[in-house]
């Protein structure tokens, strides 16, 4: 596994992480725990050391895993998770509920320190850092040791843009992948701020691992999707197809993609099965050729720049 530095903190990273979100979740219908620790294992045995989760995923359940799996090797690898979404669901941003969360969380890991901590898709106004007074309060945790790094997860271009601005934030979870490219004309600016990028949902959802058709349906956190939408995917995941080498899987072609961009860290697919964790860390031993980046650049300027899918 090769290892990339994120942004000038310090810290490297594995190029591939792990995206814990749907371990044994059941908002994903996933309920076995020991499968959930065997995609661990798998991972650190591909030589993974990225870990990325949030308290509100399986509403606790994430963390938990995590850190019954991850206590032997604690010094070894880095845990990103994230303030806002409690482990029974609720949401909440001030302040004075910022360290009890994380606190909350460095029970779950079983560790006294996380490496990242985000503010969870914060509304816009806590993304100033000019104004919100969250970041005095990342600060100081930071100063007590609580954290290394703290930033922000987030899905726009002006979000990634206001956050480089005006935070000393040293990472950001950013949504990017093939089918949504938005905030990729600002990953250049966070690289001169010394930003480390993480990229989440870089399968838009499964949809580019080929596994989906026109005629799929979702029963998990995917049912909002109509079947307008569905149909609309379909055929761009057909279009995709056709530029992916031939002897590539769709999921490597889309994984790759996002790591042909310099300026990322690390992407963090999210697998539901040893088998896909497999799959998804294969994904690290080629290159795409730059022809097929640009093509998978053109294909979204052309398809979907000016109509973008509904998340």
């Amino acid at each position: 596994m090769n290892h990339r530095p994120l942004g000038k903190t310090g810290i490297t990273v594995s190029e591939i992480g792990l995206g814990a979100w749907q371990l044994a979740n059941p908002d994903w219908g996933l309920n076995d725990t020991a499968e959930a620790l065997r995609i661990v294992q798998e991972s650190l045995d591909a030589g993974c050391d990225f870990f990325d989760t949030a308290p509100g995923y399986g509403h606790g359940r994430s963390e938990e895993l995590l850190g019954q799996a991850l206590k032997p090797v604690r010094q070894q690898i880095t845990i990103c998770t994230k303030f806002s979404n409690y482990s029974d669901g609720g949401r909440n941003f001030d302040v004075s509920a910022l360290r009890p969360t994380l606190e909350g969380s460095l029970h779950r890991l079983q560790t006294d320190y996380v490496d990242i901590l985000l503010l969870h898709n914060p509304p816009p106004e806590l993304m100033d850092g000019n104004h919100a007074p969250q970041y005095e309060e990342l600060e100081r945790l930071k100063a007590e040791g609580k954290l290394r790094v703290y930033g922000v997860s987030l899905d726009w271009r002006k979000e990634l843009e206001t956050v480089i601005e005006t935070t000393n934030s040293g990472a950001v979870e950013v949504f990017f992948n093939a089918f949504y490219q938005g905030p990729l004309a600002a990953f250049r600016q966070a690289q001169e701020k010394g930003v480390g990028l993480i990229v989440k949902v870089p399968l838009d959802s499964g949809w580019l691992s080929g596994r989906y058709r026109s005629d799929s349906r979702f029963d998990d956190v995917r049912g909002r999707w109509s079947p307008e939408i569905i149909a609309r995917r379909a055929a761009l995941v057909e279009q995709f197809a056709d530029l992916v080498p031939p002897g590539t899987s769709l999921i490597h072609a889309a994984l790759q993609y996002v790591l042909a961009q310099p300026e990322v860290s690390t992407v963090i697919p999210g697998p539901k099965s040893v088998e896909q964790a497999r799959e998804n860390f294969a994904a690290a031993d080629r290159q795409l050729p730059a022809g097929v980046v640009r093509a998978m650049f053109e294909l979204w300027e052309r398809e979907l720049k000016d109509d973008p899918l509904p998340w």
